[in-house]
């Protein structure tokens, strides 16, 4: 790099260094606030609140937010050299606005690697402990789903309906099992209520009518009033799950559990894939965000830094709604996965080259 490179790139870096460092602080200490009631009712040790949330909420809140740094610390530093006339002297000196922007690009290819690899596989890990300290002490209840009306198919030609899974007494009510030989129906199991033993897979199915059939002779065998336990290629963990799970699996994780998801032939993956494209698509942003910042901020206007910051929040803001935006889109499957996450990129990517091609030069 040359003598310009360096003095850009390194001002790039300090300076999204400073604007993290200070939006981590603000965020933790709304955090605290927000959790400390919490905290002190449940009698939480201070090493685990320091170790196991703050430590992993850290690395959880910068990756929400890695964009904003980008925008906000590209206008916070580029606006001050504006301001300065150092903008203009470089431009003065023959050197081309396409030639500044290569190490604002060379910075925000560094950080948006950086964000690839923490998207992917750190701030997954991170959240892991964040959640379990979450789901233990703040919001144990509120976090899970309780399945109804479920259908799972728990091995090939094997499938099971639970009308209700009850997480209090890990009991399934009105169990169905049906198992098919070339689309033939030939074992029908019903039972109106089926008890977790343990691991494992052992069950107690309760008032159970088992139905086989080959060719056009049936038997039938009632339980009225009896049990019988035995064993099935499902546990109740199959049937509960947290909401924000995903958000703790790392991107081979992920793509397992949509595999085995698609092989039990429920529940709906899309917001599990729309996960894996936005944790590759939002490091581009910081590319892009890079230089929509770098050509707003480079032109000295009236109302200076103050006029430049606003206008990166409002983006930022922007960008954040918009992605929300084609997510719930997605998510209901008006818009492919790969598209709601890659949308508001494609957007941004046009603004971007819209500023280049009128910034001053």
């Amino acid at each position: 790099m040359k003598q310009i490179d360096q003095y850009i790139f390194w001002k790039y870096i300090r300076s999204f260094l400073f604007v993290a460092l200070l939006l981590t602080m603000i965020a933790t200490v709304f955090d605290f606030s927000e959790k400390i009631d919490d905290f002190l009712k449940q009698a939480i040790p201070l090493q685990e609140i320091l170790f196991d949330h703050y430590l992993n909420f850290i690395p959880y809140i910068n990756g929400q937010i890695w964009m904003l740094y980008a925008i906000l610390s590209v206008i916070f530093f580029t606006s001050r050299m504006a301001y300065n006339a150092e903008i203009i002297a470089i431009l003065g000196a023959g050197v081309s606005f396409n030639r500044i922007l290569r190490p604002y690009l060379m910075a925000g290819f560094l950080l948006s690697g950086v964000y690839f690899v923490g998207n992917h596989y750190i701030i997954p890990l991170a959240n892991k402990g964040r959640l379990k300290f979450e789901h233990t002490y703040i919001s144990e209840e509120s976090e899970t789903e309780r399945m109804n009306n479920v259908h799972m198919f728990i091995e090939p030609g094997t499938k099971i309906f639970a009308r209700h899974y009850s997480k209090v007494d890990t009991a399934i009510r009105e169990f169905m099992l049906e198992r098919f030989v070339d689309d033939k129906l030939v074992y029908l199991l019903k039972a109106s209520k089926v008890e977790w033993l343990g691991p494992p897979n052992h069950w107690r199915l309760r008032n159970y009518e088992i139905r086989t059939f080959d060719g056009v002779n049936e038997s039938l065998k009632i339980g009225q009033n009896q049990y019988i336990d035995t064993t099935l290629n499902f546990n109740h963990q199959d049937f509960v799950f947290y909401k924000n799970s995903k958000q703790g699996m790392t991107t081979f994780e992920l793509q397992r559990f949509i595999e085995r998801e698609r092989e039990k032939g429920i529940g709906n993956t899309q917001v599990f894939e729309i996960e894996i494209h936005r944790r590759t698509a939002e490091p581009f942003t910081v590319i892009i965000l890079t230089i929509i910042g770098m050509a707003l901020a480079s032109r000295k206007v009236r109302g200076g830094i103050g006029l430049h910051i606003l206008l990166g929040i409002v983006l930022g803001a922007v960008y954040i709604l918009l992605s929300k935006f084609t997510v719930t889109f997605a998510t209901s499957d008006a818009l492919s996965p790969l598209l709601g996450a890659w949308i508001p990129n494609i957007l941004f990517t046009g603004i971007a080259i819209w500023l280049v091609r009128t910034a001053q030069k």
